[in-house]
């Protein structure tokens, strides 16, 4: 450090302070003291104001000189903080004139939004006190985490299974045999399951810092939470109220020995991100950080000063300002370099693709700068590519070949074939091949194909209501999507008739048999590998019990469900003609098309006909795909209630066909398939898939 930067020329109290440093943003612990830097614009004066560790009344606030503002950042270094026992937040001067959009008020205390700890929610669920005029507080951490060696995995996309979880629903139920439930402890302890299921990435739901008693309200003596978190208070601060050590100021630490945990098992780390909004609301929101300190800067306003509401939740963040594209960006940038994530989910990502008028944008600035930056040049982007606004850019987000997107065309599709959609059926080719109609200039990469995800109906639930039953959350049944494509086999919810149960056992399977022998990369909601349910809950983003927990007793009860999803996951990773994201379907080194359709009779097949029966073949050229031996793999579709033989296509001399999958009940590990002796043909039952492999000198089973 340079001399003259450790050098104080002003006093306050005990403490003493000089101008800082611009950069970083936010409060930054140096040799000697910690420096403060923070934006506004439209500001005419900030204070900084300093707490004891839970005290209610600040002991000492610093105003900023003028000669301490550079340009429209505040800077200061100030000397003698204890940073273990001191919080900080700032009071800023200007106009109060919400017609113009100015929320100036020197009355609130605000919270740093580069604040890398955020105090006052460290222990999930206790309820804060609402006369505190300072809820959250900034905090300082140390960088001092020793990572061993570790950086991102940079896994190649193609080879992923990825896993989509909520860090608390994930353990804190009580069957599962973890010590620190509901915490980032909880899910390194998961980790073997997670290998042993298969999954080598991992996507979080949000765990930037936010306030789970947000619109907190008691509905039929349950507490209902803002339990998801799509409402964040702080992008640079990691959710304290899912970490065990969170108590003693380490949250950050626990975070970063579960990711590098993950790492040291293969396993990426994806966090979902919400920059659409933040946690202020519309007008009449609370007044937490940007509202205070440059609501015309952070926000998209309306001509009036209201909040223009795309996201649905109250405002919209105005992304493709030049000051909040660096706040993302600089977000983005540190969650790589300090916390080691793999990639990110953008929540509504489609909002930022629009302007500051809020109109969609032909090249956004943001998506550009995003796709293109130095530090994030290996991450994963994925976009959920619409908005509450009425945008849906599935297939056509942000073109650079950067950016995959959720695909719900993928989704609906296939949902409302296997219920019995036999016009979809075109579509699903489609969707199987890797949507080369939607991502030709691209690959096949760019499309993440899912069934079910948080928003919507668990796995199970899908094949066992037909509406969505969410009365439970105090809105009179009115939220959640009406539009959920689901069969609940013949009775609505839970029933021990077992024609229906071994029904839904099969809808189940039969769709995630698709899922993980199609070309994209698959993404698999945290508990549909054993059935679990939300109840016909469709939107249970408030629930913080039995209805949003993964119920482990489950595992057991469906363990040949969880063994059948388990063993598909490894055939998957087994054959990389699967995983082969380019768009290359035409004959290779095996003499056969790398990927063919096919009705009853082989080779023959209108790709253009409603049908509700049909297979595909996978090639798989040992050379090109530098396996053992060539071997083929054959997926057949009964979508229909009545009972399908399908002749099989002629194989090369020497190979043998083998059961590997039937949705009917039967799952074999990889080299363990079940061989079939003299079969041309294969009979595939009501609403049934089955998967056979064929491949030379297999020995009889």
């Amino acid at each position: 450090m340079n001399h003259i930067d450790t050098f104080p020329t002003h006093k306050a109290g005990d403490l003493e302070y000089r101008v800082g440093r611009v950069f970083p943003f936010g409060a930054t612990i140096t040799d000697g003291g910690v420096n403060f830097s923070i934006f506004s614009k439209t500001a005419s004066g900030c204070t900084l104001v300093l707490f004891r560790h839970g005290r209610r009344d600040p002991f000492i606030e610093i105003p900023f000189p003028e000669e301490f503002r550079i340009g429209n950042v505040y800077t200061m270094m100030v000397f003698g903080i204890d940073v273990e026992t001191t919080e900080y937040g700032y009071r800023f001067d200007g106009p109060y004139r919400p017609d113009e959009g100015l929320r100036f008020d020197p009355s609130q205390i605000l919270l740093d939004p580069y604040a890398r700890s955020v105090s006052g929610r460290s222990v999930w669920g206790q309820q804060p006190d609402k006369d505190d005029p300072f809820p959250h507080r900034g905090q300082f951490i140390r960088e001092d985490y020793d990572w061993e060696g570790d950086r991102p995995l940079e896994l190649k996309p193609e080879d992923l299974i990825i896993y989509e979880m909520h860090v608390r629903s994930f353990t804190v139920h009580p069957d599962s045999s973890v010590k620190h439930r509901g915490t980032f402890a909880g899910l390194t302890e998961k980790i073997p399951y997670l290998k042993e299921l298969g999954i080598n990435c991992v996507e979080l739901m949000p765990v930037f810092e936010f306030d789970e008693f947000e619109n907190h309200r008691t509905v039929n003596d349950r507490q209902l939470l803002n339990y998801w978190g799509y409402s964040t208070v702080c992008f640079f601060a990691p959710k304290a109220g899912y970490s065990a050590a969170a108590p003693y100021g380490l949250e950050a630490d626990e975070l970063k020995n579960t990711i590098r945990q993950l790492h040291k098992n293969g396993i990426q780390v994806i966090l979902d991100v919400v920059f659409n909004h933040t946690a202020e609301g519309n007008e009449n929101g609370p007044c937490i950080s940007y509202r205070g300190i440059d609501n015309k800067t952070y926000y998209m306003l309306t001509p009036d000063g209201g909040y223009c509401n795309f996201s649905g939740c109250g405002n919209t963040m105005n992304c493709n300002d030049p000051v909040v594209r660096n706040v993302v960006i600089d977000c983005l940038r540190y969650w790589v370099s300090s916390y080691h994530v793999d990639g990110f989910r953008f929540d509504l990502a489609s909002i930022l693709s629009r302007g500051p008028d809020g109109k969609p944008m032909m090249n956004p600035p943001l998506l550009d700068l995003i796709a293109e930056d130095a530090v994030l040049g290996k991450t994963l982007l994925i976009a959920e590519a619409w908005d509450a606004g009425g945008l849906y850019q599935v297939g056509s987000f942000f073109s650079s070949g950067k950016w995959a997107e959720w695909n719900g065309r993928y989704r609906d599709c296939l949902r409302r074939f296997i219920k019995g959609g036999a016009e979809y059926a075109p579509e699903l080719f489609r969707r199987i091949r890797g949507s080369e109609d939607m991502y030709g200039q691209r690959t096949a990469a760019s499309s993440v194909n899912f069934v079910t995800c948080h928003d919507g109906f668990t796995l199970y639930d899908l094949v066992s209501y037909n509406t969505k039953h969410n009365e439970g959350n105090g809105e009179d049944n009115r939220d959640g999507s009406n539009d959920n494509d689901s069969w609940n086999c013949g009775t609505e919810g839970d029933t021990n008739d077992k024609e229906i149960l071994a029904l839904r056992s099969r809808q189940m399977k039969n769709m995630l048999t698709i899922l993980l022998t199609s070309r994209g990369i698959p993404m698999i909601l945290s508990g549909d590998e054993f059935a679990n349910t939300q109840y016909g809950n469709n939107n249970a983003y408030c629930q913080d019990n039995e209805i949003s927990w993964l119920d482990w007793s489950c595992l057991e009860k469906n363990r040949e469900h969880y063994d059948y999803v388990r063993n598909l996951t490894a055939f998957r990773t087994a054959h990389p003609v699967l995983r082969n994201m380019r768009y290359e379907f035409g004959h290779n080194g095996t003499g056969y098309p790398e990927l063919s359709f096919h009705g009853t009779e082989p080779w023959q097949l209108d790709e253009n006909a409603e049908t509700l029966v049909f297979a595909y073949m996978y090639a798989e050229d040992h050379v090109k795909f530098k396996t053992r031996k060539d071997c083929f793999i054959y997926i057949a579709v009964n979508a229909h209630w009545e009972p399908h033989t399908l002749n099989l296509p002629i194989i090369p001399d020497g190979f043998f066909w083998h059961l590997a999958f039937d949705s009917n009940g039967f799952s074999s590990e990889c080299g363990k398939e079940k061989r079939l002796d003299g079969f041309a043909s294969v009979d595939v039952e009501a609403r049934t898939v089955k998967v056979l492999l064929a491949k030379q000198r297999s020995k009889k089973r």
